[in-house]
This record gives C-alpha cells, sequence and structure tokens, in this order.
C-alpha cells in the first residue's frame, strides 16, 4: 500500500475558492487502477494561510507512479491552482508519499 499526499499553503480569503475547485472537479479516479481511497483534508490556519491535504491510498507505489505518469493525470491537474489570474497558493504543493509499514483497523 502507497499513501500520496500533498499539501497547499492557501492563502488566507482563497478558502472558499479553493475548495470549490476540488469539491465541483470531474473525479476519474475511481477508474485508475490501484486507487482506493481520497480525501481532501482541511488543517489549521495560520498567520497568512490555511493548511490542506490530499491524502490518496494506492494499492502500491506502483499503481501511483503509473497514474502520474497518465494522460489523466495530465488532465486532472491542468488547471491546478489557478482561480482566473490569480493563484490560491502560497507556493507550490508540496508533495509526500510514504508506503505503508503497519495498518491497524477497528475490525
Amino acid at each position: 500500500m502507497f499513501i500520496a499526499m500533498n499539501r497547499f499553503r492557501v492563502a488566507l480569503g482563497s478558502e472558499t475558492d479553493f475548495e470549490q475547485v476540488w469539491l465541483n472537479r470531474d473525479v476519474h479516479l475511481k477508474t485508475v487502477p490501484g486507487f482506493e481511497t481520497f480525501h481532501l483534508l482541511r488543517g489549521p490556519q495560520h498567520e497568512d494561510h490555511v493548511l490542506y491535504s490530499s491524502h490518496t491510498i494506492w494499492s502500491s507505489k506502483a499503481h501511483f507512479e503509473d497514474w502520474t505518469r497518465s494522460d489523466a493525470f495530465r488532465e486532472a491537474h491542468k488547471n491546478a491552482g489557478q482561480t482566473g489570474t490569480r493563484s490560491l497558493y502560497l507556493g507550490p504543493p508540496q508533495f509526500e508519499g510514504f508506503e505503508v509499514l503497519q495498518t491497524v483497523d477497528k475490525t
């Protein structure tokens, strides 16, 4: 299992625009081989931004990497971070990838 996360520093005042971009986008992840789960997370507010994270679970790192090289990935990210000409972000997203070593489930 592989977890892919992107952290976004969203400029104060741009939270609603950022959330609407994500919540109203066409999602095609369900058809991507190896995809398991997606979460959009809202974190703490700081002096100049609110921290958000996208959190995706894949069956393997290879499946995630295959998706990042696909036309579907390029299409999904072609307008990332832009509303008109104004950027929603303070800097680029910060990617973090993790291979799962242990899982503890409720069941």
